[in-house]
């Protein structure tokens, strides 16, 4: 899977996708202090899913109308466990294969997925 993921992912979540196998850009490596469009941009760019705990990118991609099929996932966990958060962020992206296309909403106990864009019209 390839990964775009936010400045506020944890970097223990970083090491185990790389070591798992994932193609992970951190934004905390080499695009720090850059702006959540230039995130997305880069995310669609690359088609890298954007990882992030940062609300914002639904404000861009639905509200703005800035283009986002690469898909997003917002992490919404509770953050009084971080080795059990970690643990729900890699059970999600390793068992998931659907997030292209959609903005997915992941909580302890249920994902919540939108389609970012319309399917194309049948012709």
């Amino acid at each position: 899977m390839r990964l775009l993921a936010n400045e506020n992912i944890a970097s223990s979540v970083i090491a185990e996708l790389r070591q798992l196998g994932h193609d992970v850009l951190w934004a905390k490596e080499s695009l720090q202090g850059e702006p959540d469009s230039v995130l997305l941009a880069r995310a669609q760019a690359e088609t890298r899913i954007l990882l992030t705990h940062d609300k914002d990118f639904g404000e861009l991609a639905f509200r703005e109308g800035c283009p986002a099929e690469c898909g997003i996932i917002l992490i919404r966990l509770c953050g009084e466990d971080p080795q059990s958060d970690k643990g729900r962020v890699i059970e999600v992206l390793t068992s998931r294969e659907d997030s292209v296309g959609h903005f997915s909403v992941v909580e302890s106990e249920r994902i919540r997925m939108r389609l970012l864009a319309p399917p194309p019209k049948p012709k």
